[in-house]
This record gives structure tokens, sequence and C-alpha cells, in this order.
């Protein structure tokens, strides 16, 4: 009797799948822990040192400017010398970064160390979506990458409760918070030891029978790579430039602005969300704090089902439309109804968490193999960036304009994402990863299955 075959793409379910998403997610975890226990650490930290307004944005924001540079930086380098080395040493960066931060006696200080662990984090965005993705069976992919927003979320949450019993500790509490970070950290540092390379970027460089004794020591003796096609020494080194190829830019610019103008409220609002509670009338409420969190994860677990649900463009678009409509919503109430405030906060909150688990699941889907770290590298370093300056200015712009102001300012950068999502939103469900990164297949002037090569598409 003959074995049944796969390939990757249909491969069932295995051991190493739920290993490859386990590091991942622990990755996403440290990144939210991160992001969490900074806006914790602050409200100690802050006023030990006295720090004015434009010190707490740009720590607030130090992480995010990293995740900018290292996104870019070690996405394009994943494309040039593979997957498995940087998601490896990218981890020791974060590591020792983060048990640094416990010695640090100035913000000058603290604002190096949050550079360099967003630096490590960024790089980690771009190679693990990219090795989950290029893993990870058809069937389970979208689920897989989506289920990193959830466990980012853990890990903020996470960081709400860690920082908010480490804060009764004494006068050195944002030590403890800050240094806690390493704990996760550590635990995927040592469990990324002896991760395998990328099957399909092997190929891609033209190491196919490296790429085959892979899929059959992991995946399995009946799995097959299913996709054989080498690149050129042209496309090999494509980088940047295929990015910006008339024929790619169009989903490079969907990508990047789809996923800005989601992350700018996202991190702005959160990274200072006790201010943001302390303005709205609810000083010192751990009750609307904890509604808030909870929230949060229900939405990205709830995200799960919506994104099996729905098409991609159509949750995208709807996401959009509900978030817009709920950040206008409670600039217009600010000075009403605290419960109507938190009302129209905890339905954007439940979205927002909700619609994050697409800026997981879209930018894998956008771009080809040959350049899939640099094209993730690219949208992440784009929005993050963006989220960075958004972040910033936002205790600038609390100080100086108001909360309905800020607020009113945030969801115009939604309505921006609502609009381009219409225009540009490809549909990617229920595609094999090669059909779903291919949109220029020429399938009205070429049969039916024939392929175009990349380096026919950007000429």
């Amino acid at each position: 009797m003959n074995e049944q075959k796969f390939t990757i793409d249909d491969a069932p379910f295995n051991r190493f799948h739920f290993r490859i998403a386990g590091l991942t997610f622990g990755s996403s975890f440290c990144d939210g822990y991160s992001l969490g226990i900074i806006a914790m650490a602050l409200t100690v930290f802050g006023p030990q040192m006295n720090m004015n307004s434009l010190w707490t944005g740009l720590i607030g924001s130090s992480a995010l400017i990293g995740l900018f540079a290292g996104s870019l930086i070690l996405g394009r380098l994943s494309d040039r010398v593979g997957r498995q080395k940087i998601f490896l040493v990218n981890f020791l960066l974060i590591t020792v970064a983060t048990i640094l931060q416990f010695f640090v006696s100035s913000p000058e200080e603290l604002f190096i160390l949050r550079l360099l662990i967003g630096f490590g984090l960024g790089g980690d965005y771009a190679v693990g979506t990219t090795l989950l993705a290029e893993f990870s069976p058809k069937k389970y992919r979208s689920s897989l990458l989506a289920s990193i927003n959830v466990v980012w979320t853990l890990g903020y949450v996470a960081s709400n409760f860690v920082g908010h019993y480490l804060g009764q500790v004494g006068s050195d509490s944002w030590r403890w918070m800050l240094v806690s970070a390493a704990i996760p950290a550590i635990v995927v540092l040592i469990l990324r030891i002896g991760t395998p390379e990328s099957p399909r970027w092997l190929v891609s460089m033209g190491r196919v029978e490296e790429a085959r004794k892979i899929v059959k020591k992991h995946l399995g003796s009946n799995v097959e790579m299913g996709e054989t096609t080498t690149g050129t020494e042209n496309q090999k080194t494509l980088g940047f430039r295929g990015l910006f190829s008339k024929r790619l830019r169009k989903r490079l610019a969907f990508g990047g602005i789809f996923k800005l103008t989601l992350v700018i409220p996202y991190f702005a609002i959160y990274t200072f969300l006790p201010s943001i509670l302390s303005t709205m009338g609810f000083e010192q409420n751990f009750f609307a704090d904890t509604m808030l969190n909870l929230f949060l994860l229900v939405g990205a677990i709830i995200g799960l089902w919506l994104l099996a649900k729905f098409s991609r463009r159509g949750f995208t678009i709807g996401a959009f439309t509900i978030l817009t409509v709920s950040l206008f919503s409670l600039s217009f109430i600010h000075n009403g109804s605290q419960f109507l405030m938190l009302v129209a906060f905890l339905i954007f909150t439940f979205f927002m968490s909700a619609a994050s688990n697409l800026t997981l699941v879209y930018p894998a889907e956008l771009f080809p193999t040959e350049i899939r770290g640099s094209g993730i590298g690219m949208v992440t370093a784009i929005s993050r960036i963006g989220s960075a300056i958004g972040t910033f200015l936002l205790p600038v712009s609390l100080s100086s304009f108001g909360l309905s102001a800020s607020m009113a300012g945030m969801a115009a950068i939604l309505l921006v994402g609502l609009i381009v999502s219409i225009a540009w939103a490809p549909e990617t469900k229920n595609l094999s990863l090669h059909e779903a990164s291919d949109p220029l297949l020429e399938t009205e002037n070429s049969p039916k299955g024939t392929e175009i090569s990349l380096n026919e598409k950007i000429t």
C-alpha cells in the first residue's frame, strides 16, 4: 500500500509545527510584555528622574524606533543569509539588553537599551513570522500567524498585572518591573537553539537537497517540497528594489499603510493607558484598567474566529469602520458620562485587538519567498516608525490639546486606513502561500497554472 504524499502546504500538523509556532509566540509575548511594562515602569521612573513630557515620549517610543531599524535591517539580512541565524542571534541581544535595564541610572541609558531591545524584536517580527509562514500548512497558516497577536496581547496584559503588584515593592520597583521581562526572554533564547533553516528559503537559493532533508526530518518522510523552482542570481539579490518594482509596490503600499494606521493608535494609546484613564477621570481605577485588559485579550481570541469566518478584505474593512466610529465617539463624549466613555473605549479596545490579528497574517501573504523577509521587514518598519512618532507625540498632544482632540486625531488616522483598505486590500484567504504571495500571475494572458518568475515581474 502506497504511503500518502503531502506538500508543505497540505502537510498534517505535527509536533514540529507546534514548536516553531511556540518559539515565534515566545517572541510576541516578550514584545507585548516589554511594551506594557515600560508604561507601568514610567509611572515610577519618570517622577524619580524628573522627566518632562519630551523624555517620557522618547522612552515610551524608544523600543518602537528600534523596531523600525531592526525589522528593516534584519528582515533584509534574512533574505541574504537565511532566517535561522537571525532567529537565534537577535534574541541574545534582546535578553542581554533586557537584563541591563536593571542597572540604568538615567533616562539616556534606558533610552539606548530600549532601542536595542526594539531592534532585536523588530528583526523577530520580520524573521519569526516569515519562518512560521514558510513552515505552516495552508489550512493552519492564518490561525497560527494570527495567534501571534493573541500571545502578544497576553504578554501585554500579564505585564500590567505584574507591574501593578511590583509597583508596591518600593522606590526601585521600576527596576524589577523592567528586568522581569528577562525571564521569558531567556526561556525563548534557550529553546531556539537547534531551529532549522526555512526550506522555502533554501529552495529560493538553489539549495534544494538541503531543503528536502529538512522537510523529511521535521515534517515527515511522506512530505515533499512541492515548490522546487530556484531563484536566479538576480532574484537572490533583489532586496528592496523588488519591493518597489511596478508590480509589487501597490502591495507594499497597502501593507505599510494598513499596518501603520492600525498600530499608531494601538501603541500610542496603550503605551500611555494609565495617563489616558486618569485624563478620563478614572484616577487609580484598577477596575477600568482590568476591564480594558480583559477586552484586549478576549478581542484577540475572538479575532481568530472572525479571521476564519470572514474574508481578509471584509474583516479588514469592517474592523476599520468600527474602530473609526468608536474613537470619534470617544472624542465627542469626553466631557460626558464616564460610563459612555468606558463603553466606547471598550468597543475600540475589543475590535482593535481583534483587527491586530490581521497585521501578522497579511504581510506574510503579500510577498514572494525571495523577498518575503524584506517585505515583512519593510511593512513592519513603516508601521513602527509611524507608531514611534505617534507614541512620542501623544503625551505632548494630551498636554497641549487635551484628550478629545488627541482621540479625534487618532480616529482620522484610522479613517485613512479604511479608505486605503477599500481601494487596495487583496483577498488572500484559502490560498497556498505561493498563490497568496503572487498576485502577479497573468491569468488573462497565460494558461492556468503557468507561473511568471519574479525576474519577469520586475522588468
